[in-house]
């Protein structure tokens, strides 16, 4: 052996040391360090109490929370605590954070925000230190409230395999951290989920987050009143009429409605006016179901099927009754959409029957149903509208209990396993109930023929027809609706063609 290839051998592991320990010095040296979480005073919480609208409800559980932090000897007297940890969970743009802010401003309660996704970092442990930065520094500024946003980032369900992932050590020391209160703290935690159900049962046990606020999306009085909020100082001409505009926004969010009004004021704003009207609402609200309009060129053929399947449609939407009432058929594109019909309900209804259900899907096959009675053959431009309906089937037979084989149960696969044969029943129930929808739509439309002829015309001539022409339209037809009086609330969509 040379003398180089010696040299090589002592030196190559020295060499391969200090490199090693080079790369744990520059890790150790830059690694993120748990810095603790700003604070905001509750005297300086932008969102005041009275800004939070249409989340009557949850107001109510949570004014505990502010009467707690205003006078706690009220509680202490008849030995009464105020929950530790309030679990705020519904869909996304409901409100949560903005409850948790209203809280901490009402009550004057320092206020700690983070999302729960800033604690799971890749190294081991920090995630672990952040949560106790940030609970020791909420306990050294008492009062405090604690908000922890999309909490099933660190709160989702811990696997099997032990508490070696960062994620467990994370949860594991929030789980601490709820547990560790003194009878005397004055702190409380609030987490917003959009998930509830991947939560940790750890988590949701008293003690911890041991109470659940639902925050549904609002009523038609709670949109009313949001849109109040979020129509406040911006000028309003004299036919803007906002419960018009809350009973047509069924199934809308807090959120939803907040960029609605943004939207109208920027109609408004593009064609010059100096107030918002009700057109400009009724554009916004458009704008944000359907997308925004685009001028295609299609051919006169093209637009022809366009306007009977459009018109399917309408017609059928008349025919199943107030279900699904139409208030605009267009031929006119937007978004990804040739054409659409704008279908939305007058008022919030919560429970369904089977027949409604049937009739919905026979609305959005009605558009494929017009084409192969007129024309004899199908195109692809009801791919949005069977998407919708196998989505309703579906709920139907895995969720509802609403299928003939089995009126009495669910089906769904996650909940127990099923036989290859129960499988094939479910999937042939599916089908019988799409297949017989899309039949009982074809029959009607042959029947009422030349309404959908009549329907078809007028949009080939004026290419959008509102309410008020469509009611002109089919004012000498009946409806002819399966359905009791009880309909569901259907959020305001279009059928996208």
């Amino acid at each position: 052996m040379g003398d180089f290839e010696y040299q090589l051998i002592t030196w190559l592991p020295i060499v391969f040391f200090g490199i090693v320990i080079a790369l744990l010095i520059w890790t150790i040296r830059f690694m993120p360090r748990a810095k603790p979480a700003p604070v905001v005073k509750g005297s300086q919480v932008e969102v005041a109490w009275d800004d939070v609208a249409g989340l009557d409800e949850a107001k109510q559980e949570l004014q505990e929370v502010v009467d707690f932090f205003r006078n706690r000897k009220r509680f202490e007297r008849v030995g009464a605590r105020v929950p530790r940890g309030i679990l705020l969970h519904g869909p996304p743009g409901t409100g949560k954070t903005l409850l948790a802010k209203a809280v901490a401003s009402a009550s004057g309660a320092n206020f700690y925000s983070a999302s729960a996704s800033s604690f799971v970092e890749m190294f081991a442990g920090l995630g672990a230190a952040r949560i106790r930065k940030l609970f020791e520094e909420a306990r050294k500024h008492e009062p405090a409230i604690v908000f922890i946003d999309e909490l099933d980032a660190v709160g989702a369900a811990r696997s099997g395999g032990g508490f070696h992932r960062e994620h467990d050590q994370t949860l594991n020391q929030l789980l601490v951290e709820l547990d560790g209160f003194s009878a005397r703290d004055e702190v409380i935690v609030m987490a917003a989920s959009n998930r509830l159900q991947d939560l940790d049962s750890a988590l949701l046990r008293p003690g911890r987050f041991d109470r659940q606020v639902n925050v549904a999306p609002p009523d038609v009085a709670g949109r009313e009143q949001i849109l109040g909020v979020h129509t406040r100082g911006k000028p309003l001409a004299a036919d803007v009429d906002l419960e018009r505009v809350a009973r047509q926004t069924s199934g809308l969010t807090g959120a939803d409605i907040a960029n609605l009004c943004n939207e109208a004021a920027i109609f408004a704003a593009r064609s010059g006016a100096q107030y918002i009207r009700q057109s400009d609402f009724e554009a916004a609200m458009e704008r944000i179901v359907a997308g925004l309009q685009q001028r295609r060129v299609v051919s006169e053929k093209e637009k022809r099927i366009l306007a009977y399947h459009e018109a399917g449609h309408a017609v059928m939407s008349h025919l199943v009754g107030e279900l699904f009432p139409a208030q605009k058929a267009t031929i006119v594109s937007r978004g990804q959409a040739l054409g659409y019909t704008l279908n939305m309900p007058t008022e919030d209804r919560y429970l369904h029957t089977r027949e409604e259900f049937v009739d919905l899907m026979m609305v959005f096959l009605s558009g494929r149903a017009a084409e192969q009675v007129v024309f004899g053959r199908i195109t692809n431009g009801a791919a949005n509208d069977l998407e919708r309906v196998t989505a309703i089937a579906r709920s139907m037979v895995f969720e509802f209990g609403m299928s003939e084989i089995a009126p009495s149960r669910t089906m769904r696969a996650d909940n127990y396993a099923l036989s290859e044969e129960t499988k094939r029943m479910r999937d042939s129930e599916q089908a019988r109930l799409t297949d017989g929808a899309y039949d009982e739509a074809q029959r009607l439309l042959v029947k009422h023929r030349a309404v959908l002829d009549r329907v078809a015309e007028a949009l080939l001539e004026k290419e959008t027809l509102d309410r008020a022409e469509l009611e002109a339209l089919l004012v000498d037809t009946k409806p002819e609706s399966r359905s009791s009086e009880t309909i569901g609330t259907v959020r305001a969509l279009p059928m996208r063609d």
